[in-house]
């Protein structure tokens, strides 16, 4: 049964983009534009290889803002800022997930590489306001991203969480293999699985899976 493998849970972390709303809602499509125009005007290049560093940074720091701040020592304010001033009302309210997020016993949080005011528009957006403890953004990791090790215990230090007792929600598998070596039970959310020794499930539908566990 699902629901006994989590039966030591008491701390729920879920990421945000692609997580908390599916994929085909494509928010995060708006993000991307806006982020390729940012490394564009900041760096003074093409369309196409501020889409190109934008990719690169994103592989290589983990998230494009990490690469340049490392790289050209961009300031996070104004690119966190700019990159999510976008449209929320492509995002739909879940009932349904909301009800069955609240109804997980414990303590229940959003960790996300976007920063915190973005993702309490999201979480407006999508009907989930007031049923998390704590929301957490990459400023709250000092500006280090996901999937270094390093921002996952600033966060979870903040939170006082304990590993072992923390199950992590997440569609970026990368993510996922930190919170696996500390202890915690990982879920891939989703639309395609990715086998990998640091996850432990896998999901299309998170409120599905989220109902499974309440059964």
């Amino acid at each position: 049964m699902l629901s006994a493998q989590f039966s030591h849970i008491s701390h729920w972390v879920f990421d945000l983009d692609n997580t908390l709303y599916p994929p085909h809602m494509r928010l995060f499509d708006q993000i991307e534009v806006r982020m390729t125009a940012f490394v564009q005007d900041a760096l003074g290049v093409s369309e196409d290889h501020a889409n190109h560093l934008r990719q690169h940074y994103w592989q290589r720091y983990g998230t494009t803002l990490a690469g340049l701040m490392e790289e050209h020592s961009v300031d996070p304010g104004p690119y966190l800022h700019d990159v999510h001033d976008i449209d929320f009302s492509v995002l739909d309210a879940d009932p349904a997930l909301a009800e069955r997020i609240s109804a997980l016993p414990g303590r229940k949080i959003v960790y996300t590489n976007g920063c915190a005011p973005y993702a309490r528009n999201v979480l407006e957006a999508r009907g989930l306001t007031g049923i998390f403890d704590a929301v957490y953004g990459v400023e709250h990791a000092n500006f280090r991203p996901k999937p270094e090790r390093i921002a996952f215990e600033t966060v979870f230090a903040q939170d006082n969480l304990s590993p072992d007792s923390a199950a992590m929600f997440e569609d970026e598998h990368r993510n996922l293999a930190a919170p696996h070596a500390m202890g915690m039970r990982t879920v891939h959310v989703a639309p395609e699985a990715e086998p990998a020794a640091h996850i432990h499930h896998h999901t299309s539908d998170l409120s599905t899976f989220i109902a499974k566990l309440l059964d």
